[in-house]
């Protein structure tokens, strides 16, 4: 049985935050790199939107371990978004281990997200100029 209290975070909106130990660094990497600008700023703090969802920068003393993707933009054509990317001076990740491997920076993933009516996904990743590391990825239908 479901209570209102069991699903209290399900009409939430979500919002990534990002540590970045150098925010000048970071905003010039998301405006050269990824050709975006915050749509807000406080001290410690840039706000980016995408499509109608939110992410933060924030300042931190801490670093990421980049050993995850920590976000991830979801394209329509994911070797254009990839070209272009690349052409702006993007480096994406490069991966070969049993069961996944990438050509060109874009790796065929199997069975991802079902529950999007996918039968796959197609993904590529990078690390922003803090260390997060960030993946694009289109669905494959």
């Amino acid at each position: 049985m479901t209570t209102d209290n069991d699903s209290v975070l399900a009409g939430a909106r979500v919002a990534t935050r990002l540590p970045a130990q150098d925010l000048d660094r970071a905003r010039h990497f998301y405006a050269e790199r990824l050709g975006l600008e915050p749509v807000d700023e406080r001290p410690g703090g840039l706000l980016y939107r995408c499509a109608g969802a939110d992410f933060a920068l924030f300042r931190s003393t801490g670093t990421s371990p980049g050993t995850f993707t920590q976000m991830a933009f979801e394209v329509d054509d994911l070797e254009r978004v990839v070209s272009e990317l690349k052409r702006r001076g993007v480096v994406f990740e490069e991966v070969d281990v049993p069961g996944f491997r990438t050509r060109d920076g874009i790796a065929e993933i199997d069975g991802n997200y079902p529950s999007k009516g996918a039968r796959g996904e197609r993904g590529a990743w990078f690390r922003d100029s803090e260390g997060n590391l960030l993946g694009v990825g289109e669905p494959v239908v």
